[in-house]
């Protein structure tokens, strides 16, 4: 390790990460740069046990993101809300959580805030590491920015080839797609789930007073139901004619 990086690291031991008790409700981050893939390893390391911290290296600058409460609030709805898409979709799907994706070769690894194997799950099933040598990118990442923009991490996710990106501000839901050339197109809807609108998942993630969140992945589950039969009876009638 570099004498700069571990001058960086005496600046943060693992006894005084801040508690997350005394974070501010959004999101806080720090930059550090200059660092060797070495050093972005072992400082990953001495933090492996802070679930609640995002590590983003990117070529010498790494960023470690302490989460709020709103940003974990909004990952485990719109999370929860993609699994019953993939239950009504008939899909086979394997979560990855905010699992660390690295790549040495072009010095870029991170945490998303939710990933899923689908058209891969068959891949990955039963496996509890993950290889970008032979394993396969999830199919399906999600991204939490009640804080900060995910466009800046989507080289990074191109790196690792992540075919589909879901964005998530707190008002809106955006779906990048990657294209051919290594960079993501906004798309209307999700290729993974047809005919559902971005827009009316919306309001099924936002916060409620009235309903827990079991009562409203049941609500999501008939809705999304309804939307699918939809969209049958829509393909059946067009070829009919």
């Amino acid at each position: 390790m570099t004498m700069a990086a571990a001058s960086r690291i005496t600046q943060i031991p693992k006894t005084r990460v801040p508690s997350t008790k005394n974070l501010l409700a959004r999101d806080q981050r720090v930059l550090l740069h200059g660092l060797c893939w070495q050093d972005y390893i072992q400082i990953g390391n001495i933090l492996c046990d802070r679930p609640a911290l995002r590590l983003t290296y990117d070529e010498g600058t790494l960023e470690i993101m302490v989460t709020s409460k709103e940003h974990e609030y909004f990952k485990v709805r719109l999370g929860g809300l993609i699994e019953v898409l993939a239950e009504v979709f008939n899909l086979r799907i394997e979560p990855g959580g905010n699992m660390t994706f690295q790549r040495e070769d072009v010095e870029k690894g991170l945490e998303g805030d939710n990933c899923w194997w689908i058209e891969h799950a068959e891949q990955v099933l039963g496996k509890l590491s993950w290889d970008s040598a032979i394993d396969p990118p999830p199919d399906l990442l999600l991204e939490i920015e009640v804080s900060r923009k995910a466009l800046v991490r989507m080289p990074i996710y191109a790196a690792i080839k992540v075919p589909q990106v879901w964005c998530f501000d707190g008002q809106s839901i955006r779906v990048y797609l990657l294209q051919p050339d290594c960079t993501y197109l906004q798309a209307s809807e999700s290729p993974t789930f047809p005919g559902i609108h971005l827009a009316e998942i919306v309001p099924f993630a936002l916060p409620r007073k009235d309903k827990d969140y079991l009562t409203i992945l049941r609500e999501f589950r008939t809705w999304a139901k309804r939307q699918r039969k939809g969209k049958t009876k829509g393909a059946k009638k067009r070829r009919s004619k």
